[in-house]
């Protein structure tokens, strides 16, 4: 496999075709891909993102960034609180603790509504490029997989998850390189 610089510049000429959707997936229903990169260069990962959606805007794409990070806050802001959050896990302990976050980001504030909320409203799938990032913040709460299939048919334009692990495969990735590789993956892997 290619060295993730080379693989952003393989995606780079994906995203800048006039309609990308057919090169980053072979379902109708799902224009989503993921970006896989080494956990560990996540900052030098950032600033090539920076620059590749400065490349693709001055390509005439419109580029939005999720911060999935952001989003991880959002939810926390009802019914548990980040300070809530960690005076129980003094009591109840950690695994209860991860358990919280994870029931809040699929019940009581479901992850992929709050996704949904944060993409183009008016989006152009032959304009529009979606980066879904900052996604080790999910760590270890909760898996991108359950993410990508709940948004099944509701993304319209072409959308990456920037995934920090390691391929374990060819459709498994290891979510920061230390969770058990999820197998089932169905979008393309950059």
């Amino acid at each position: 496999m290619k060295p993730w610089i080379e693989r952003l510049r393989d995606l780079e000429e994906v995203l800048a075709l006039s309609d990308p959707r057919p090169a980053i997936s072979a379902y109708h229903d799902m224009p989503y891909a993921i970006f896989h990169y080494d956990p560990e260069e996540e900052f030098l990962f950032r600033k090539e993102l920076d620059l590749l959606s400065t490349r693709l805007r001055n390509k005439g794409k419109r580029v939005t960034r999720v911060s999935l990070a952001h989003l991880l806050d959002q939810a926390m802001q009802s019914p548990v609180s980040w300070t809530d959050l960690i005076e129980g896990e003094k009591s109840v302990g950690l695994p209860e603790a991860i358990e919280t976050v994870s029931e809040i980001l699929a019940s009581h504030r479901p992850l992929p509504d709050l996704v949904g909320a944060a993409m183009p409203e008016d989006a152009d799938p032959l304009q529009d490029v979606v980066f879904l990032w900052r996604t080790g913040a999910l760590f270890p709460c909760y898996r991108t997989f359950a993410l990508l299939e709940q948004m099944k048919g509701k993304v319209i334009a072409p959308t990456i998850l920037c995934y920090p692990g390691t391929l374990d495969g060819p459709a498994g990735l290891k979510f920061l390189g230390v969770l058990e590789a999820d197998h089932n993956y169905r979008p393309k892997i950059f």
